[in-house]
């Protein structure tokens, strides 16, 4: 397999971390760039160098530029941002729950945080190599899988940002054709985004992020580079859009 250096954005979430320990571990990854808000206290990964982004436009804009020498050589990218809920939100459970504020919070870190980076990073990926990004969407996001209703914003925001994939895709065979976006679903986690959620959740269903990286960075080095959006589970299985 030929070395390559992996990109990490959001790179403080726990599924994130669990992802850097494996690139940290794979002799043919040559580095690892992990974008966060804040860094590390005391970074201890050989591999791993922090940039530092609050993920406004100028500022992803900055980061790309910071990233141009390594264009053509960032084969793996993840980009993990994400929001379900915070100490002043939860999930909307019926329609008189919905709020402007939450609307546009949870559009802004789950759909345009993302968009932008796709946006910026086209000429960053152009190259070579066989290149995957994967972008956290959700099950949930999936328009014909809606049977139950509610989390109003949390499901338009996956949606829309499957939409945006699905649309970069296009435009990305044109201009990257070695390049291959994936819209990923990694089920219920151990994570603080699901922490409020995981009592009827199985046990066999609720999984560790060490194992929905290792998923997840096989479905990378298997995939199929047909120049197409994939929206996949944890476990390499498609999902109707």
């Amino acid at each position: 397999m030929p070395t390559f250096y992996a990109l990490v954005i959001g790179a403080s979430s726990t599924i994130a971390q669990a992802a850097i320990q494996q690139f940290e571990g794979d002799q043919d990854c040559l580095g690892i760039l992990a974008v966060s808000r804040s860094l590390p206290n005391n970074p201890v990964d050989e591999k791993t160098q922090w940039l530092e982004s609050d993920y406004t436009e100028a500022s992803i804009q900055q980061v790309c530029r910071k990233l141009t020498p390594y264009s053509g050589k960032i084969n793996k990218v993840l980009i993990c941002n994400g929001v379900l809920h915070d100490e002043s939100m939860m999930p909307e459970r019926k329609l008189e729950e919905i709020r402007a504020s939450q609307l546009e919070t949870i559009f802004h870190t789950n759909t345009i945080i993302p968009m932008l980076w796709l946006s910026q990073l086209l000429p960053v990926l152009q190259g070579e190599q066989a290149t995957q990004v994967a972008l956290f969407s959700a099950r949930i996001g999936s328009i014909s899988d809606n049977k139950t209703g509610g989390w109003y914003s949390y499901r338009a925001s996956k949606a829309a940002l499957n939409m945006l994939i699905q649309t970069s895709a296009v435009e990305y065979a044109r201009r990257a054709k070695n390049v291959k976006l994936i819209a990923f679903h990694p089920g219920t986690t151990d994570t603080p985004l699901s922490k409020p959620f995981q009592r009827s959740v199985p046990k066999d269903k609720l999984f560790t992020a060490d194992f929905v990286a290792t998923q997840l960075l096989s479905i990378m080095e298997n995939i199929a580079m047909d120049n197409k959006a994939a929206y996949l589970d944890w476990n390499n299985q498609p999902i109707e859009w």
